[in-house]
């Protein structure tokens, strides 16, 4: 396993990380989960992500339940959590979500009861939240962090904008910034890892635990003739994924990358994985997975990585034409 530092602090994340998103309380039980989390750890992976919104709460619960359970030396992984959607769902009251002071407090202590942990690593806040101002968020996790709650906090899916005015608090208060930022990256979506947040990296070392670096299982080429009974996109509750995903023009590219991926005598998963930790700004891409198999097949990327020439690169953008316009510094 390789490990890199998560931006210019002194935390190293194993560049393959393993998150609950969908699958934990979805798709996969306990012992399921338990395997996976073992196979994940005993191949180097000390990162696992979970959030107060999957499976409402549920997610973080069986994470907790399959740690205890393991008994691993505290000091050998790391864990987050991220909040502002609740965990309520529907039932969701005022103060139950969002980023404010009493939320971002209560969701934290929550996260901690449901892990079963003293600690978290890493807590994001999961979207910006327009109606807090930036001020309260970086007062209130600068006070997570004195408090002993948390030790590293960053955001996900903000903008290149609300990330840097949190710096600017930050600095104007004396206060500790964000680390990290958790965008979506992968061959479909590249705009803010290679475009919006290159002044962000250059500046202020910001590190990133990108998701979805298989654009959700659309890279892993199961949806190049229709959507699988049991697949996450088949999921109740998740049409919006699957109807920004699943487009006839995406699917095209995904075959091409496929058939190029066959004659190099890859696999597209592996290929698509590894595509994402060549940019030297992604800190750990975070692997989902509902079956031994899968999983031990997607860690297979950090072997493809050196076989990424630059001539390589260069036929893979070529069949994605994904590629933003960066401008020149």
């Amino acid at each position: 396993m390789e490990y890199r530092y998560l931006g210019k602090s002194g935390l190293q994340l194993s560049a393959l990380s393993f998150g609950s998103w969908v699958t934990f309380a979805k798709q996969i039980g306990d012992n399921m989960a338990d395997t996976l989390m073992g196979i994940a750890y005993d191949n180097g992976i000390n990162f696992f992500d979970n959030a107060e919104v999957y499976a409402l709460g549920e997610s973080e619960k069986m994470m907790g339940r399959v740690l205890r359970q393991k008994n691993w030396d505290r000091t050998s992984y790391v864990i987050s959590s991220k909040a502002f959607f609740g965990w309520r769902g529907k039932n969701n009251k005022p103060n139950q979500t969002g980023l404010s002071r009493k939320h971002l407090t209560e969701a934290c202590h929550e996260a901690l009861q449901r892990l079963q942990l003293d600690y978290l690593d890493l807590f994001f806040c999961h979207r910006p939240d327009k109606k807090v101002p930036i001020e309260e968020v970086v007062w209130t996790m600068n006070t997570l962090i004195q408090q002993g709650k948390i030790l590293y906090w960053g955001t996900s899916e903000w903008s290149g904008v609300e990330i840097m005015e949190a710096f600017r608090v930050a600095d104007q208060h004396h206060l500790i910034g964000p680390t990290t930022e958790q965008p979506q990256y992968n061959l479909f979506e590249r705009d803010k890892m290679e475009n919006e947040y290159l002044g962000i990296f250059r500046t202020k070392g910001l590190g990133t635990t990108i998701w979805s670096p298989l654009a959700s299982g659309l890279l892993t080429g199961k949806y190049n003739n229709g959507i699988p009974e049991g697949s996450r996109l088949a999921l109740s509750g998740y049409e919006w994924l699957r109807d920004g995903l699943v487009v006839e023009e995406r699917i095209k590219k995904t075959r091409k990358l496929s058939d190029y991926a066959n004659a190099l005598g890859l696999d597209i998963s592996a290929l698509s994985i590894a595509w994402c930790l060549k940019n030297q700004n992604v800190s750990t891409a975070i692997l989902g997975a509902t079956k031994k198999e899968q999983l031990l097949s997607n860690l297979k990327a950090l072997e493809i990585l050196p076989k990424l020439t630059p001539d390589v690169m260069e036929i893979i953008d070529s069949i994605m034409l994904t590629s933003p316009r960066v401008p020149e510094y």
